[in-house]
């Protein structure tokens, strides 16, 4: 079994901030605040493809947010305490089961949960499976996209209550009503 479906990344160590063994992160929740009141974390290297990737659990010293880069959390960990131990954290990632994760209110839904799910019209008909979800960059009116795979290519589905009728993560299906001329607008003809 795969053990890192079991955890959630919610940033990735950047490089060493300061002289003490502190490390930047890129932050990667929506929830940026609970970064602060983690006691310890999973770090993990995404570059090596096992379950046996993970480096351990390890306690955090501190955290705190820094506006500078557009947003980054700096870390300190326990048994981190020079810019060279700091340095051999760069590229892993901060984990947490998934079993942690704070839960989302009615009709929210975190990206790593609609991956993977089987899209379908109404009539039951296979559309194709979600690769990903895309983001237009507008929080506030911006609708993500679903990138569904499909046998003919990959099409957007807008993430909207008109379109994606009902989403049951626990069968991993979403029901869809497509409009008409959707699959002709995404495949480009």
């Amino acid at each position: 079994m795969d053990t890192r479906a079991a955890y959630v990344t919610l940033a990735r160590i950047l490089r060493p901030h300061g002289l003490r063994g502190e490390v930047a992160a890129e932050i990667l929740t929506d929830f940026p605040q609970r970064l602060k009141s983690l006691k310890s974390v999973e770090l993990t290297d995404p570059r090596i493809h096992t379950a046996a990737n993970g480096l351990g659990r390890r306690a955090i010293r501190s955290c705190w947010l820094s506006q500078s880069r557009g947003g980054q959390a700096i870390f300190h960990f326990e048994g981190c305490d020079s810019i060279d131990e700091a340095k051999k954290l760069v590229g892993l990632e901060v984990q947490i089961p998934i079993t942690e994760r704070l839960p989302l209110p009615q009709g929210s839904y975190y990206v790593s949960d609609l991956r993977g799910c089987e899209v379908v019209e109404l009539s039951g008909a296979l559309v194709g499976r979600v690769r990903d979800v895309e983001f237009t960059g507008e929080a506030v009116a911006g609708t993500p996209n679903l990138a569904v795979s499909t046998p003919a290519g990959e099409i957007l589905v807008p993430l909207a209550g008109d379109i994606c009728l009902s989403i049951d993560l626990t069968a991993r299906r979403i029901t869809v009503a497509l409009p008409e001329g959707l699959r002709d607008l995404n495949s480009g003809s």
